[in-house]
């Protein structure tokens, strides 16, 4: 809000900050409050005991909500509408299969894992496990083992790109939040996913598969087989995947040329390669060509309306949720709540990386969602990051790295993921600690390690 000057000093403005997230929590976790209520409410309550007049409490709420889904819901939308056309025709089975018979059945884990990376570009998390699992199942009757050498390489791989990698809604959020730039925050999240990913998630998968012989579970999702009508060719599938991340690199490319020098702005070629590789054109154009590739021969064009149309019911309730952090976020920058954070970082010489890391990995442990760990740590922490100098636009993607990482480690009982993967596999509870939970904490607290390596170093 403009104009509004903070009517409190730190000390309460900091105090105002830790009853809202306490309130945030005991709501969620106490009163099973939906998390989108949660964050409305406690947004009104945290700008009316911040100062900010009565008048201007709802447009504060709003441009914190609006400038937030103006970059999230478009990107997630249509991210999802180039996951379901894949899902539906085939694809992710198309490109496990190819994967496993150029690595060799002895590297199916290796291969599995590889295109979970690929087809998590689009992917959920949820959803892809779902996908991806029948193969998973398959493959390890196939080849024997326990069935964990497999899963845990697949999860681990949407895990990290879930958390990682635009158009993703924690990361898409965190750097709407941080002002960090989108095409260069997706090429730092996929550069850092695959070395986590190999260490947290592939080398970890083949330890606990040898530590814990967990049989392939009978009675769910069939016999594992999967079978598609008529599915894409393998390049029509890589093509998909690979279109939208190409289009983005260009804008990058294009933009670094012009920011050193190299080629004038005002160049035709340049403007017209920085618009078709900006990440919402990039994504719409990915969309229109999968519903063309993937629609010819198998669907009419009633039935990929309906299939694009019914990819965004799902995700509606991540969309307002990363919303509602936003407006959170909103709230605690006009009422100077954010400074006041900013100000007692900077009086501990705590960096700016390690804030947001901590911020969002105890966020994480006390109420499990990623989703809420990412917007709320990404609002606090968004002032401490304006008010530090010298971040350049990498610091600024590796801070969204950070922020993921700590929204990702420590998943429990408190997490929905933590239940879904352990019901699938056929796991206990305690089994799941062991493996699922350990998996995830490596992912986070490796890929952080990589995120403040970098910061660090460049």
């Amino acid at each position: 809000m403009e104009n509004f000057e903070p009517v409190y000093g730190t000390g309460p403005l900091l105090g105002i900050a830790a009853g809202a997230i306490a309130l945030l929590l005991f709501l969620i976790i106490r009163f099973k409050l939906h998390a989108f209520i949660a964050l409305v409410l406690v947004s009104v309550l945290t700008a009316l005991a911040a100062g900010i007049p009565v008048d201007g409490v709802v447009p504060t709420l709003l441009d914190g909500f609006g400038g937030t889904l103006a970059n999230v819901a478009l990107l997630v939308g249509l991210g999802v509408m180039i996951g379901r056309m894949l899902e539906v025709t085939g694809g992710a089975a198309v490109l496990a299969g190819a994967l496993i018979k150029l690595f060799g059945e002895k590297r199916a884990p290796l291969a599995l894992g590889v295109a979970s990376l690929l087809f998590g570009f689009p992917i959920f998390f949820d959803v892809g496990l779902v996908v991806m699992l029948p193969i998973v199942f398959s493959v390890a009757r196939r080849v024997g083992g326990s069935v964990l050498t497999y899963a845990l390489p697949t999860a681990g791989a949407f895990a990290v790109m879930h958390a990682f990698v635009p158009p993703h809604p924690g990361p898409v959020t965190a750097a709407v939040e941080i002002g960090a730039d989108m095409g260069l925050t997706l090429l730092v999240g996929a550069v850092l996913a695959i070395p986590t990913w190999y260490l947290a998630s592939y080398l970890y998968g083949l330890w606990a598969g040898k530590r814990f012989e967990l049989p392939v579970p009978d009675d769910i999702m069939g016999n594992g087989d999967v079978k598609h009508e008529n599915p894409p060719h393998l390049l029509t599938v890589l093509s998909i995947l690979l279109l939208p991340m190409l289009l983005i690199f260009a804008n990058t490319g294009t933009g670094t040329l012009t920011a050193t020098g190299t080629v004038s702005e005002d160049l035709v070629w340049v403007q017209s390669l920085q618009l078709v590789g900006a990440t919402p054109i990039a994504l719409l154009i990915t969309v229109l060509y999968a519903m063309v590739v993937l629609s010819n021969g198998r669907f009419t064009r009633q039935r990929v309306e309906e299939i694009v149309g019914g990819a965004l019911g799902p995700v509606c309730g991540i969309i307002l949720i990363t919303g509602a952090g936003g407006m959170f976020g909103g709230v605690l920058r006009a009422s100077g709540i954010g400074d006041a954070l900013a100000g007692s970082l900077e009086g501990t010489g705590m960096p700016v990386i390690v804030a947001a890391f901590i911020i969002a990995l105890a966020l994480r442990v006390a109420q499990g969602s990623a989703t809420v760990a990412i917007t709320t740590a990404a609002g606090l922490i968004a002032p401490a990051v304006q008010a530090t100098s010298g971040l350049s636009s990498i610091d600024l993607a590796l801070i969204v790295i950070a922020i993921a990482s700590g929204a990702t480690a420590l998943s429990h009982v408190n997490d929905s993921g933590f239940w879904l993967v352990g019901r699938f596999l056929g796991m206990d509870v305690k089994t799941t600690l062991k493996t699922w939970t350990v998996m995830e904490t490596l992912i986070g607290f490796i890929g952080f390690g990589f995120a403040f390596g970098l910061y660090l170093v460049l």
